[in-house]
């Protein structure tokens, strides 16, 4: 499963909220709560995210085995 955990901190480090994601930068609402939830999302919609926060992939995301997460 992909995590987004460290997305939250490379936001934080930059300066930029959800708000701005959605205001600004046009990023649904619902995009942010599937993130939020660890749930599916585009490969266009992390790309544009690594734009936005001018970072690498693994800046926001990371793989977890099924093993090391027992929610699901």
């Amino acid at each position: 499963m992909i995590v987004y955990d460290k997305l939250w901190e490379a936001m934080k480090a930059r300066g930029i909220t959800k708000y701005q994601l959605r205001e600004k930068y046009n990023i649904e609402q619902k995009t942010l709560r599937r993130l939020k939830n660890n749930e599916n999302i585009e490969t266009k919609t992390l790309d544009r995210l690594c734009d936005i926060l001018d970072c690498e992939l693994n800046e926001i995301a990371t793989y977890k085995a099924a093993s090391e997460n027992p929610q699901k």
